[in-house]
């Protein structure tokens, strides 16, 4: 039985102040310098734009890897340059860094234990779904096809933080009004102190996610302004929507695929959860490049303190204990797209059931 302690993982951990400063400049300056030749483009023809979009989205996607790792406290060797770098990224990627953080941190904590953590799209168990109406059982099934990967990318990134943030103050509203009108609490610092959202768990976190929605808000305005409303609305959309989409399917092939350990709480295993729970994404070079290398994804969830620019050579290190990992390529994405249930009986992952097993486990 393989254990923790068998791997070698510690020389990995080690963060580097310099590469991770030139990761930063390989992504961000590239990124910036494709949206002014695009502007450029734009005023050329039209027809110029569909590249440089696509390297764009590239880009976008290297962004939010860096970001990422920016929130594991793994990027920098600084705390504090790992939040104001994760913050000017999230900035990019129009999502609050340190509140997505902690809901992936618990992702960790929990990879395997489907009892706890249902995974991106809040998946059901099969006896959860058979209680659903037949309609909603189809509406179920067609909300977590890989093409609503187009429309969830886009609300995920630019209207779920902005969301999050108007539902956060209208909670805060209403609390104020409940405790000025049963208790007749006039001090605001007592009606902020007393007030537990649902939004945000932290006042660091309700700062984060404020500051982000002044910064990504106030970015779309300047340069409305700038290139005018139509194209970098156009351009941004496009983007977002690509880059997301792509994103949530690299997330979804590194859990969801069949014989991927699904676990109820009692006796999960996190180094199962690591090693059987999450799959190796075989990618080109130049796609490992362009996702800061998380398809190292076993890797990952055995130490999430190892920076991108180490897993690599971690994986290498300990080839001979990954013989159980699930290796997987993009073109496995419509097979694994069909494990969207959670068997709790036989803890592994499921297809919705056709027609046919429906009627043959309902006969007696």
């Amino acid at each position: 039985m393989v254990k923790k302690s068998d791997f070698v993982l510690a020389p990995y951990m080690k963060s580097s102040d310099l590469r991770a400063t030139y990761q930063i400049f390989n992504t961000v300056v590239p990124y910036v310098g494709l949206w002014i030749f695009a502007v450029k483009a734009a005023s050329i023809s039209l027809w110029l734009l569909p590249p440089i979009v696509m390297l764009m989205v590239l880009f976008l996607l290297r962004c939010f890897s860096l970001m990422h790792d920016c929130g594991h406290y793994a990027l920098f060797r600084s705390k504090w340059a790992n939040r104001v770098v994760g913050f000017m990224l999230g900035g990019i990627n129009a999502i609050p860094q340190y509140a997505w953080s902690r809901d992936h941190a618990y992702h960790h904590k929990t990879n395997g234990d489907w009892q706890r953590y249902r995974g991106i799209a809040d998946f059901l168990s099969t006896e959860e779904f058979a209680q659903l109406s037949a309609f909603d059982q189809k509406l179920y099934g067609l909300l977590r096809q890989p093409i609503m990967t187009l429309p969830g990318g886009f609300f995920y990134l630019a209207i779920q933080p902005r969301l999050t943030l108007l539902l956060g103050i209208h909670e805060f509203i209403g609390h104020g009004l409940t405790c000025l009108k049963s208790s007749g609490v006039k001090s605001l610092g007592t009606i902020v102190s007393s007030h537990r959202s649902k939004h945000w768990q932290t006042s660091g976190e309700f700062w984060d996610v404020l500051l982000n929605n002044i910064f990504v808000v106030g970015s779309w305005f300047l340069l409305s302004y700038l290139i005018g409303p139509r194209l970098f609305l156009g351009l941004y959309a496009t983007v977002l929507t690509l880059a997301g989409a792509i994103f949530i399917c690299v997330f979804f092939v590194q859990h969801n695929f069949e014989g991927s350990y699904a676990h109820k709480t009692a006796d999960w295993d996190y180094l199962r959860g690591a090693i059987e729970g999450s799959s190796y994404l075989d990618l080109p070079p130049l796609l490992r490049w362009f996702t800061a290398d998380i398809s190292y994804h076993t890797i990952h969830h055995l130490s999430e303190r190892i920076p991108n620019y180490n897993l690599a050579a971690c994986h290498r290190a300990n080839r001979h204990l990954l013989s159980k990992v699930t290796i997987l390529r993009f073109g496995d994405l419509l097979h694994c797209s069909k494990f969207i249930l959670w068997d709790a009986a036989a803890d592994r992952l499921v297809p919705i059931p056709t027609k046919q097993k429906v009627l043959a486990t309902s006969l007696p």
